[in-house]
């Protein structure tokens, strides 16, 4: 989550922008709604439905963990190979410019990309960047 650049021009191609929204708010929301929603049967003294509100509970605990799988799953999926020409386009950008950068990938990953990426906007100048965004 930390490492892909969360910038508008990317959040029209990649989805990665939208899960890691919606995991953060899952983060500070779920445990709430966990809570809440045990606590409520009890304070109403409804110890019938108590097993539904538990299992409400676990589901609301679940959804930042299967954000967090999914992103993590995807880190580590191969490129598909027009990506792949894209990351090493910029991967060389980023080179002739002068900057240091991590070996090129022969089998480059989404962790690679949201790398090199992230690099791409802090190091290079919008004008460099026009041909991709």
């Amino acid at each position: 989550m930390a490492t892909w650049p969360m910038r508008k021009e990317l959040a029209v191609m990649f989805p990665e922008a939208r899960y890691i929204r919606a995991t953060k708010f899952a983060n500070r929301v779920m445990p709430a709604v966990a809570v809440m929603s045990v606590l409520s049967q009890m304070a109403f003294n409804n110890y019938d439905a108590l097993p539904q509100a538990i299992v409400i509970a676990l589901f609301a605990l679940s959804m930042p963990l299967q954000g967090l799988w999914w992103l993590g799953k995807r880190s580590r999926t191969d490129l598909p190979p027009s990506l792949a020409t894209w990351y090493r386009e910029i991967h060389d950008k980023i080179l002739s410019e002068g900057h240091a950068m991590h070996p090129l990938k022969s089998r480059p990953r989404y962790l690679e990309l949201a790398q090199v990426l992230n690099r791409a906007f802090k190091q290079l100048d919008k004008a460099s960047l026009e041909r991709w965004f």
